[in-house]
């Protein structure tokens, strides 16, 4: 008989996939809206702000693995909703994200350098905000990577499932 979840595990999978998604679209949204708005920018031609700006589009690169690692998030939120708590694909979605985290964390500290060595005025909020970057993904990684290894240890016991 295969393991059912209760409806208060399926909610909050739910709930917390529909989080998700909201984070995705407000980081998209900040993403196309903010430069628009920035001082340098503000009376700019749409082609000059996207793509006369190095720094924008290296942005943009480093917001990818943020985006992966918010699309396998929703993957495993869908298996734990489902019941599925055991299985290799689980494994993979975990790994996915610490490796997001983990890139995440080095585009930061790339971004770090351009504002210690390039022209700012605003060091001091660069510096903050990469910390802050390089902090959370941090904690995302290692929960990431203690999920992973119960996981791990879970599929190595119960080698039926997949």
């Amino acid at each position: 008989m295969r393991n059912r979840p209760d409806r208060f595990l399926v909610a909050g999978a739910m709930f917390l996939r529909f989080a998700l998604v909201l984070i995705g679209f407000g980081a998209l949204a900040l993403l196309l809206w903010e430069p628009r708005i920035e001082g340098r920018n503000a009376h700019a031609t749409l082609f000059e702000i996207y793509f006369k700006d190095p720094i924008l589009a290296y942005a943009y690169v480093a917001s990818i693995p943020f985006f992966i690692a918010l699309f396998q998030a929703f993957k495993v939120l869908g298996y734990h909703g489902r019941g599925e708590r055991i299985r290799p694909a689980i494994l993979k979605a975990l790994l996915t994200i610490k490796l997001s985290a983990l890139s995440i964390i080095g585009f930061a500290a790339v971004g770090e350098l351009f504002v210690f060595f390039g022209e700012s005025d605003d060091r001091a909020g660069g510096v903050f905000m990469g910390a802050l970057i390089g902090l959370v993904s941090g904690i995302a990684a290692a929960a990431a990577a203690v999920f992973e290894r119960r996981v791990r240890k879970a599929v190595d016991a119960n080698p039926g499932n997949g």
